[in-house]
């Protein structure tokens, strides 16, 4: 009986760790509001972003955090959800938002460099009433400093 324990215990581990977690959510103030985010800090994890997802709820999006200010570009392959992406400046101030449309791989660049991106549904920005100009206060979340 204790010869099969041991190796019980490991096959266990092993389908524990091979199981999806669920990302961690930050909470972001936008507006008068709050959305929770998931963050896309690795190259791996900003390349995949929000594909194959079929649904977004309506307060949650992703940040995308960059180690430095660049042009941006996002494309929406393999996305199945229309969004809307603001590409924010190094001080939290958006400088655009641009709709995308599910599948679409037509390049939506930034307009100047920007270090963060926020994919949100489609028209949640204006739901939450957030424009370009508007500061994003980004200092709760890991990585923005």
């Amino acid at each position: 009986m204790r010869r099969f324990v041991f190796p019980t215990l490991m096959f266990i581990a092993l389908i524990l760790s091979s199981c999806q977690t669920q990302d961690v959510l930050y909470p972001l103030e936008l507006g008068s509001d709050t959305v929770y985010v998931e963050i896309a800090d690795s190259p791996a994890e900003r390349q995949r972003g929000l594909m194959y997802r079929e649904t977004l709820e309506p307060d949650r999006g992703m940040l995308f955090i960059f180690e430095s200010s660049r042009m941006l570009s996002f494309w929406m392959r393999n996305t199945y959800v229309d969004l809307s992406i603001a590409y924010i400046a190094d001080d939290g101030t958006i400088i655009d938002i641009l709709d995308m449309y599910a599948l679409d791989e037509t390049s939506v660049p930034s307009s100047a460099p920007a270090r963060f991106a926020l994919e949100l549904n489609q028209g949640a920005f204006d739901r939450l009433g957030v424009f370009e100009g508007d500061r994003i206060d980004l200092s709760g979340i890991p990585g923005t400093d």
